[in-house]
C-alpha cells in the first residue's frame, strides 16, 4: 500500500471540510471524473492545475503542496513576516496602544 502524498491528504482534507463530493468538486472545477482521486497515486498536478485547487479551497498551493502548514497567504503571520523591522515595530507599538485601552474599558464586576 503506497503512502499517500502530502498535496493528496491535504487535498482530502479540504474536500471533506468543503463538505462536497469529490465528484461534485471535479465538476465544478470542470475536470474529469476522478481526476482528482488520480492523484492519490503520487501525481503532482500541474502548475495551473494548483493554483485552480488552491483558489477553488481558498487556500494556499503552498500549503497544499506542504512547503508550509499556514493554509492562507493571508494570515497574519504570513503578512508579518514579510514585514521589515520598522514595521513590525510600529505594528507591536499600535498592538500595544490597541491592547491598553482594550483593558482601559474592561468593567470589573463588583466584588460586593
Amino acid at each position: 500500500m503506497s503512502e499517500e502524498t502530502i498535496f493528496y491528504s491535504r487535498l482530502k482534507q479540504e474536500i471533506e471540510k468543503s463538505r462536497k463530493s469529490t465528484n461534485q468538486i471535479e465538476r465544478e472545477l470542470g475536470y474529469s471524473r476522478n481526476s482528482l482521486h488520480n492523484y492519490k497515486n503520487g501525481t503532482e498536478p500541474s502548475g495551473t492545475r494548483l493554483i485552480e485547487i488552491a483558489e477553488y479551497f481558498n487556500v494556499s498551493p503552498k500549503f497544499l503542496i506542504g512547503k508550509t502548514n499556514i493554509s492562507s497567504e493571508n494570515s497574519p503571520i504570513i503578512i508579518f513576516e514579510q514585514l521589515n523591522d520598522v514595521q513590525k515595530l510600529e505594528m507591536l507599538k499600535l498592538c500595544h496602544n490597541w491592547s491598553e485601552k482594550l483593558i482601559k474599558n474592561i468593567q470589573l464586576p463588583d466584588s460586593n
